[in-house]
């Protein structure tokens, strides 16, 4: 609901949701659209955060998981748990293909 919305828009807002429904503003519901979409479009570009990123160029230069989670800060259990993610999310399936991935992704570069 927009607050500049017309106070019989805000009554049957309110209407529709007492009877159990959703109410998004129209204006509002193509923004939201849109921004799924735009959303939709990063995580296929790019389906890594940036902490996973972080993470495949840490592996891709040899370290271990335990290295991984002092440098980071993170257990080494979220560091497997990362590492699990990378794999599944880029169906990459040994150490080689990591590091092959993290190569053509410049990925290589020692983090601060």
């Amino acid at each position: 609901m927009l607050k500049e919305a017309a106070d019989t828009e805000v009554v049957a807002a309110v209407r529709a949701v007492a009877a159990g429904e959703r109410y998004v503003h129209p204006a509002l519901g193509a923004r939201l659209i849109a921004a799924e979409a735009e959303e939709r479009r990063r995580a296929e570009a790019d389906p890594l955060s940036d902490r996973e990123r972080e993470v495949l160029s840490l592996l891709a230069l040899g370290h271990t998981n335990q290295e991984i989670a002092q440098k980071l800060f993170i257990s080494v259990r979220t560091a497997e748990t990362h590492r699990a993610h990378i794999m599944q999310k880029l169906r990459l399936s040994s150490r080689a293909e990591l590091v092959r991935h993290a190569l053509a992704e410049g990925l290589l570069d020692e983090p601060s």
